[in-house]
C-alpha cells in the first residue's frame, strides 16, 4: 500500500503540471502559454521518470 505522504508527494508535482498545461492551453497563442504547458509536460513527465526509476532501483 502506498504511503500518504509519499502519494502527495506524487499528487503535487502531477497536479501542477495538469494546471499549468490547463493554463498553457488557454493562452496557447501567446509564448507565456506555449511555455507553460512545456513546462507542465515536463513536470508530469519528470515524476513519472523519477517514479520508474525508483522502482527500478528496488
Amino acid at each position: 500500500m502506498i504511503s500518504m505522504s509519499l502519494f502527495n508527494a506524487l499528487l503535487i508535482p502531477i497536479l501542477t503540471g495538469m494546471i499549468l498545461l490547463a493554463i498553457g492551453f488557454n493562452f496557447r497563442d501567446k509564448n507565456a502559454g506555449v511555455f507553460a504547458m512545456w513546462v507542465g509536460m515536463l513536470i508530469i513527465l519528470a515524476t513519472v521518470v523519477i517514479k520508474i526509476l525508483a522502482k527500478l532501483n528496488e
